[in-house]
C-alpha cells in the first residue's frame, strides 16, 4: 500500500460513521475493489482495528482507538493529507513544504504506534517526480499563481502556444493546478473547454473581480481525466511497422502507451513479415506528422503501412540528408566543418 492509499483509506473511514462499501472506498482512493480489499487486510495486520462485514447490509468500520489523530493538525495540515501524489519538491513549488512535513511527522508519529514491528511506509518508500534528464524548473512557479486560483475568481492569462511566436492574452475559468510528469499545468476552462496551460508558457496573468464560472458539477479531477484521457486516446492513425528486436524495450521507453509492441504470431499481418531478429510494432498517433517520432530508430526500423506513413519518413529524412549534404557541397576536400558556438 502506498502512502498515498493509507492516508486516503483512513480519512475515508474515520470521516463515515456508518459502514462504507467497498465499492465507495475504491471509487474514493481511485483503485480497484480488489486493491481495497488487500489494503484492508494490511491494515488489520498493521493492528487497526478494521471491521470488515460482508454480505448486503455489511460494509467496512473503523472501531474507536483506530483513527488517525488528526486533532492535533492545523487545516494546513489536514489539507496536506488530501493532496495525493506530490512529492517534497512539488510540495515546495507551492509554497507548502512545511505544512507537508509537520503533517507528515504528526501523523508519523501515530501510525509506527499502531503498526508494530514493521518500518514505517514513509522509511521505505520514496517519490521523485521529476522526468529523467529534468533541467530544473522552468517558467511561473506554481506559488505565485495558487493564491489567485484559491480565491475561485476568473483569470486573464498571458499564454503562448507551442506554435506561436508571441504570446496573447485570453480569459479562462480555472479549475486549479496539476502536477504532471515533473511539469506544472493551469487546468481551466476557455469558452466552456476544459484545457492545459502548461505554467513554463504562461509569462503572466491577472486575477477578475469575477467568480469564475464552471461546467456543472465537473470538479478538478474531472477536467484532469478528461483532458488527460482524450490526449492519450485521441489516435486517429495507426503505423506499422518492423524493427529490429534489440531497439524494442527504447521504443517503449521512448514512446510509451502510443506504441505496441507485438508477440510473434500476434498483431496485423505484415508484408514482410518480421524476420528472426525483428519484431512488429504499431504507433498510435493523432496525424501524420507525428511519424517524426520514428526517426530516432533510422534503419533499424521498416514502415510497412500505410503508405502515406511511408512517404512521409522518406521525405523527412531527404530533408535530414539534404541539410547536410548543402553544407559539406563547399567543403570538398576541406575536411569536415562544425558551425561555431555564437
Amino acid at each position: 500500500m502506498t502512502p498515498d492509499r493509507f492516508f486516503a483509506l483512513l480519512l475515508a473511514l474515520q470521516t463515515r460513521r456508518d459502514p462504507v462499501t467497498t465499492t465507495d472506498l475504491a471509487a474514493e482512493t481511485g483503485v480497484s475493489v480488489r486493491t481495497v480489499l488487500r489494503d484492508l487486510r494490511w491494515l488489520q495486520d498493521a493492528g487497526f482495528p478494521v471491521l470488515v462485514e460482508r454480505g448486503r447490509w455489511g460494509g467496512v468500520t473503523l472501531l474507536p482507538g483506530g483513527a488517525l489523530d488528526t486533532a492535533r493538525l492545523t487545516p494546513a495540515e489536514r489539507d496536506q493529507l488530501a493532496l495525493h501524489g506530490l512529492d517534497d519538491r512539488q510540495r515546495h513549488q507551492l509554497g507548502a513544504a512545511a505544512d507537508g512535513r509537520r503533517a507528515r511527522e504528526k501523523v508519523a508519529a501515530r501510525a509506527s504506534g499502531a503498526a508494530g514491528p514493521p518500518l514505517p511506509l514513509s522509511a521505505v518508500v520514496t517519490t521523485d517526480s521529476r522526468p529523467w534528464f529534468w533541467s530544473g524548473a522552468q517558467g511561473l512557479e506554481p506559488s505565485a499563481l495558487v493564491g489567485d486560483v484559491r480565491r475561485g475568481v476568473r483569470l486573464r492569462i498571458r499564454y503562448r502556444r507551442a506554435a506561436e511566436s508571441a504570446p496573447a492574452w485570453q480569459l479562462v475559468d480555472p479549475y486549479g493546478l496539476l502536477a504532471k510528469a515533473g511539469r506544472w499545468y493551469l487546468v481551466a476552462d476557455r469558452s466552456g473547454t476544459p484545457r492545459l496551460y502548461s505554467l513554463e508558457r504562461l509569462t503572466d496573468w491577472r486575477p477578475t473581480a469575477a467568480p469564475r464560472r464552471l461546467r456543472p458539477g465537473i470538479s478538478l479531477a474531472d477536467a484532469v481525466a478528461e483532458l488527460t484521457t482524450g490526449w492519450e486516446t485521441s489516435a486517429d492513425l495507426r503505423i506499422h511497422g518492423l524493427l529490429a528486436a534489440r531497439h524494442a524495450e527504447r521504443a517503449q521507453r521512448i514512446l510509451g502507451s502510443r506504441v505496441t509492441v507485438h508477440r510473434p504470431g500476434e498483431g496485423p499481418a505484415l508484408s514482410p513479415s518480421p524476420g528472426p531478429d525483428q519484431v512488429a510494432l504499431t504507433l498510435s498517433c493523432r496525424n501524420l506528422e507525428e511519424v517524426r517520432q520514428l526517426l530516432p530508430f533510422g534503419a533499424d526500423l521498416l514502415i510497412t503501412d500505410p503508405p502515406e506513413a511511408r512517404t512521409r519518413l522518406r521525405e523527412l529524412a531527404a530533408e535530414v540528408v539534404g541539410q547536410y549534404a548543402e553544407q559539406d557541397e563547399g567543403d570538398e576536400g576541406a575536411g569536415p566543418t562544425y558551425p561555431r558556438p555564437s
